[in-house]
């Protein structure tokens, strides 16, 4: 096995010198010079490198087939389809993806990324710097230390020229299948290695296999420190931007993420058969299929740590990238100097920045909305995913939600604890309306999986007249709390979230289109940072509803449309106190001392009113407020509402 190990390891280094021959020669290069008897001549050089055991230099210049030596013949025709024998480059890949074969690391004796390089600098040397090198994002690139191959291989969706397209995708898999291979990586990341205990970084013979290990565990170490985990290490900033770079790399092809690969690898064949790799395809159906009883359990914790490095880096995601970078550009998501580059890079900020542009009725591409709608719902599906709410909501969940940990039940939980008890610490609760902001599921209801599965066969018949994913799903369901339509299930689900959406006004996003100008103009919410602070819970909708009946003498008043909304919100929250964040607040006190056995839709409130005399002044001056806009409609919302029983 180490035989055919140093054999690859030769191979390797005849077919980057055979690049180099056929750019001399001006020739097209269609296959290895090492397949070719007179390029091979050409091509590797005679005397160039020793012969592997048992090899000859003239059968190598004459033909020579990696799949002939003897070092390798067992090997090869055990694991590689026949018809791969001839193709030295072929068979190189196949025992690439064949994690029972065992090799040497191809670094033993002297560092691949050297002698790589100095190939490429004897190209560079001789003036012939065509095809590969002139793609104009490498062109700055300082030769001889790594970074053009890295270079190229990072921009290789950008290579149009057939025959350097093909060398540097083939090249691809080959680098990534060892850290070493990837040149920096080792200079920035040997200290944290050895510190997290990742593996070896020595340069004797190891299965070369278990490279893939190693990023692992340093992505691992990546995301323990996000979450603040008990005993945490805390890599390098150097390291830690080596590591995002090659989850970067390889977010097109998830051969390229050679953990995952191994642990997902018959997954992929029962789940994703039938998806073509490249694009990230392979990895959006691995994740659809997550919570499936039947996946691995290495391969959901694989997959779970590639989108925790997704949270931190919206760029680990090719599809997400390539779909909304357009729109990131156009709404300067990505353009603010003054922002850490840690926070701009961070998924949450991608969907607040291009989110708070959909609300304003700005246009963000299709494609980019559905990639957004994806993580949006895989946010919201998987609590683990937000360090913020492992790191604050550890209690809570470990007290009120053990045993809920996937398909949104978990989150649905802290909201019930937040939403019935009100004990959950402040810094939990403050994670959980931040991630709610970021998910967005008031502008769909398909985000939220419990809510979706609890309540679709409310939607079928009560709501089927509304489109599909329409934010009006939402507004339909309250608007048949407590009636016969409703299920039990679907009720709870949908108090829980409601609670959380009554409290940030932007979260009900036809609220927010028909009033952000009147919010604007009367209570100067332009000063709100729209991707970050937090308004006072209510504050905005308060400001709304004590403007949305007064008169021209008065002075400013709302929008018809505005207002409209505002009396659709008093509607819906009049069956509910909780569902009035300033209400809620001002009159706890008195709704436990005079209304605690009053538990029926609406009967909190009017029993307030009833005793309105005996309130705190708080208290008083709220309710007051309520009682007086019922009075100035033409019929009272809580009428309206009770008119259906």
């Amino acid at each position: 096995m180490a035989a055919c190990g140093r054999v690859q390891r030769l191979l390797l280094l005849m077919f980057i010198s055979g690049w180099m021959s056929s750019a001399l020669e001006g020739k097209p290069d269609t296959e290895n010079a090492a397949d070719n008897p007179e390029r091979g001549r050409n091509g590797a050089g005679e005397g160039k490198a020793a012969a592997p055991d048992g090899a000859s230099a003239g059968r190598r210049s004459g033909g020579w087939k990696l799949a002939e030596e003897a070092a390798c013949r067992e090997d090869v025709s055990r694991n590689c389809p026949k018809h791969s024998w001839n193709n030295n480059l072929a068979v190189l890949e196949c025992l690439q993806d064949r994690k029972d074969v065992r090799k040497p690391s191809l670094y033993a004796n002297k560092s691949l990324c050297t002698e790589t390089n100095f190939y490429l600098r004897l190209y560079h040397r001789l003036t012939i710097i065509q095809v590969c090198l002139q793609i104009k994002e490498c062109a700055a690139e300082e030769r001889g230390k790594g970074y053009l191959v890295s270079c190229l291989v990072e921009h290789r969706t950008n290579i149009s020229e057939y025959q350097c397209s093909q060398y540097i995708t083939k090249m691809t898999s080959i680098v990534f299948s060892d850290y070493r291979l990837i040149c920096g990586f080792m200079d920035q990341c040997k200290d944290d290695i050895n510190k997290l205990h990742c593996g070896s970084v020595n340069t004797g013979e190891k299965d070369i296999h278990s490279q893939g290990e190693v990023i692992a565990c340093l992505e691992k170490g990546l995301v323990s420190e996000a979450e603040e985990q008990p005993g945490q290490y805390t890599i390098k900033e150097d390291c830690k931007k080596s590591i995002m770079r090659v989850a970067e790399l390889s977010s097109d092809d998830f051969h390229l993420d050679r953990h995952l690969y191994f642990a997902c690898r018959e997954d992929r064949e029962h789940f994703c058969e039938n998806t073509p790799a490249g694009e990230g395809k392979v990895y959006k159906c691995l994740f659809n299929h997550k919570f499936e009883e039947s996946m691995s359990e290495k391969c959901k914790d694989a997959l779970s740590t590639r989108q925790k490095l997704i949270a931190q880096d919206y760029k680990v995601s090719y599809s997400l990238a390539k779909a909304c970078k357009p729109d990131l550009r156009k709404y300067r998501c990505n353009m603010d100097t003054a922002m850490p580059r840690a926070r701009e890079a961070k998924l949450s900020y991608l969907l607040l920045c291009l989110g708070a542009a959909v609300h304003r009725g700005q246009t963000v591409s299709g494609e980019c909305q559905g990639e957004m709608l994806d993580y949006r719902r895989m946010l919201m599906e998987d609590y683990s995913l937000s360090p913020e709410i492992v790191l604050h909501c550890r209690g809570e969940i470990d007290t009120h939600c053990s045993g809920l940990h996937h398909k949104g039940r978990t989150l649905h939980c802290l909201m019930r604890v937040s939403r019935d008890k009100g004990i959950l610490e402040g810094h939990c609760q403050k994670a959980l309306q931040t991630l709610i902001q970021e998910t967005d599921p008031g502008a769909d209801y398909r985000i939220d999986r419990a809510l979706n599965e609890a309540c679709e066969s409310v939607i079928q018949t009560a709501c089927k007249h509304i489109r599909n994913g329409d934010p009006m799903i939402l507004s339909c369901l309250m608007e048949h709390l407590y009636t016969d339509k409703m299920v039990e299930d679907c009720e709870h689900r949908l108090l829980e979230l409601q609670y959380f959406i009554s409290r940030d006004w932007r979260l009900d996003p036809i609220l927010y289109k028909k009033c952000q100008n009147d919010a604007a103009r009367i209570c100067h919410t332009h000063g709100w940072n729209e991707t970050s602070e937090f308004m006072p819970p209510g504050a905005v909708f308060s400001c709304l509803y004590r403007h949305a009946y007064r008169t021209e003498m008065q002075g400013r008043r709302l929008s018809r449309d505005c207002k409209t909304e505002v009396q659709r919100i008093l509607h819906q929250r009049a069956l509910d106190v909780k569902l009035d964040p300033e209400l809620q607040q001002r009159c706890m006190t008195d709704l436990g001392k005079w209304c605690s056995e009053k538990i029926e839709p609406g009967q909190e409130l009017e029993c307030l009113q009833y005793h309105l005399d005996d309130l705190v002044p708080n208290c008083r001056d709220v309710v007051g407020n309520l009682t007086e806009l019922e009075s100035e409609v033409k019929k009272p919302p809580l009428e309206v509402m009770m008119g259906r029983f």
